[in-house]
């Protein structure tokens, strides 16, 4: 994949987002609803100041949802469907996957969902302070080599500006299918337990969720790993 140019940052966190930006070539049907239907979804960052998600919706939504990296989309699509009222702003650079998305937007007809087909980190750094009620970030690459553990999305960093971003009472939400990267998310909430609290009570708690399972959590349990799913109240 071509990646942009972007300097580490100090504490040894890469500022880069890796991963494919391109798979097996698109279908004829998927090339052009990316081509006549992408814009009406897709939004940019003003000139100048920051970004008010909620003026990205016409509908008055309730609550804004931000979804890091969603796949083929099946859960944003599913939430988009099953909260009318929440203004969901979904963000993943593979363009297959947001092809797949688009598709089942598209069938919904889901009205309450912007997308953001880039690097989800210009557009955290632009968004308003406690703008957003919940963040999603479902299954993440775990980059299982040490010296790949950088290139984490979870991060100290990452981590910082959704605590900028999240009102008190919301939510953060993850799931992860790998056990390194279980320990790696506990430990650095941990580390931040001023600013979000665990919500579990009991072990049901982190092995359910409250969705339909998408097709890269039934992969997970076909291979034998058990998802483990984090929910965090951001305090303050």
């Amino acid at each position: 994949m071509t990646e942009r140019s972007v300097p580490r940052k100090p504490d040894g966190e890469d500022a880069r987002v890796y991963g494919r930006r391109k798979g097996r070539p698109l279908r004829a049907s998927l090339s052009r609803l990316i081509a006549e239907r992408l814009p009406a979804y897709v939004f940019d960052l003003p000139e100048a100041g920051l970004l008010d998600p909620q003026s990205l919706f016409t509908h008055g939504p309730r609550a804004i949802w931000l979804e890091i990296g969603f796949g083929g989309g099946e859960h944003l699509a599913w939430q988009a469907v099953n909260n009318p009222h929440v203004g969901l702003i979904g963000c993943e650079i593979f363009l297959n996957g947001i092809a797949t998305a688009l598709r089942a937007l598209e069938e919904a007809k889901a009205t309450n969902v912007r997308l953001w087909p880039e690097d989800v980190r210009p557009l955290l750094e632009r968004l308003a302070p406690r703008s957003l009620d919940r963040v999603l970030i479902l299954f993440p690459d775990p980059w299982p080599k040490a010296r790949h553990h950088r290139r984490r999305l979870i991060n100290d960093h990452t981590l910082d500006q959704l605590a900028r971003l999240l009102r008190p009472g919301g939510e953060l939400r993850l799931a992860t299918d790998d056990e390194d990267y279980l320990v790696w998310m506990l430990d650095h909430l941990w580390r931040r337990r001023d600013a979000f609290r665990w919500t579990a009570e009991s072990a049901k708690d982190w092995r359910t969720r409250d969705w339909p399972e998408t097709r890269y959590e039934t992969k997970a349990r076909a291979a034998g790993r058990q998802p483990t799913f984090l929910t965090y109240r951001r305090l303050g």
